[in-house]
């Protein structure tokens, strides 16, 4: 009786956890897939290794096993971000992906970082200002803030004066034409132009004004309030385990922190 009673009990508090867990997760659901653009160092890129790295894939991993999810990244075209995320290819959109202008179109978590559009030319150029782009070619990324920024109303008079903007589907691209001369300028996010400069900086400049000012979250499918939250939270608690700290400073040599949590303790 004792063996059959213990047996019972066992039976019982095993069903016990396996409701807990699904309870939490009631779509069975065992992963965690984020969309991200693989050519957008340092957030999101092949590493020298062949495999995917950079900031904001080191922070969903981190974020995943707190949940207790496995991380699997997810490249994705960038202007078909949306379908992916509509469609169930990914859960979430983690890839410096600016809040900015978007605040209705996704569920977000609180901004993470602070970042910027700016615009950079080669070394020798004579580009030291916006105004000097007028009669300029400049390459911009698909579906990019840097695009939305040159786009809006603010930047109008500006692009009028361009030879052409010419919109690429990848940074990359925009760096060869920028080398070889198809093009005078590059529209860009600040970090990914630091990153893809450095030890260049005698090949390379950044113009000190800034098309725009922004924050970066990330963006779930709107509805998905449930996931959202869960990452808001694991978000949190890895900045008061200092891991978040941890990965910022690897990745930009300070913590880029400004969710509310880490702005209370400064």
């Amino acid at each position: 009786m004792k063996k059959n009673s213990f047996a019972l009990f066992a039976l019982l508090l095993a069903a016990v956890v396996l409701f807990s867990f699904t309870s939490v997760f009631a779509d069975g659901k065992t992963t965690f897939v984020v969309g991200f653009d693989q050519d957008f160092p340092p957030y999101g890129f092949v590493g020298e290794d062949g495999e995917f790295t950079g900031y904001d894939l080191e922070m969903a991993a981190a974020a995943a096993e707190l949940m207790g999810l496995e991380v699997v990244y997810q490249p994705i075209a960038w202007d078909s971000k949306d379908m992916e995320l509509d469609s169930g290819t990914i859960d979430c959109i983690w890839n410096g992906f600016t809040i900015n202008g978007r605040e209705d179109k996704y569920e977000w978590t609180e901004a993470y970082k602070d970042a910027g559009q700016v615009i950079l030319v080669k070394a020798d150029s004579d580009i030291e200002k916006l105004e000097d782009l007028a009669g300029k070619i400049v390459a911009v990324q698909t579906d990019s803030s840097a695009l939305e920024a040159l786009e809006s109303d603010d930047y109008k008079d500006l692009v009028a004066e361009f030879k052409d903007l010419l919109v690429v589907a990848q940074y990359n691209t925009a760096f060869m034409d920028l080398e070889a001369g198809a093009v005078d300028a590059i529209a860009m996010d600040l970090d990914v132009a630091n990153f893809q400069i450095q030890g260049k900086e005698d090949q390379y400049r950044i113009l000190d004004e800034m098309l725009q000012a922004e924050q970066y979250g990330v963006g779930f499918k709107l509805g998905n309030t449930e996931l959202r939250d869960k990452v808001q939270s694991a978000l949190e608690d890895l900045v008061e385990s200092g891991k978040f700290a941890e990965i910022s400073e690897k990745w930009f040599q300070y913590d880029s922190c400004v969710l509310s949590v880490c702005k209370d303790t400064k």
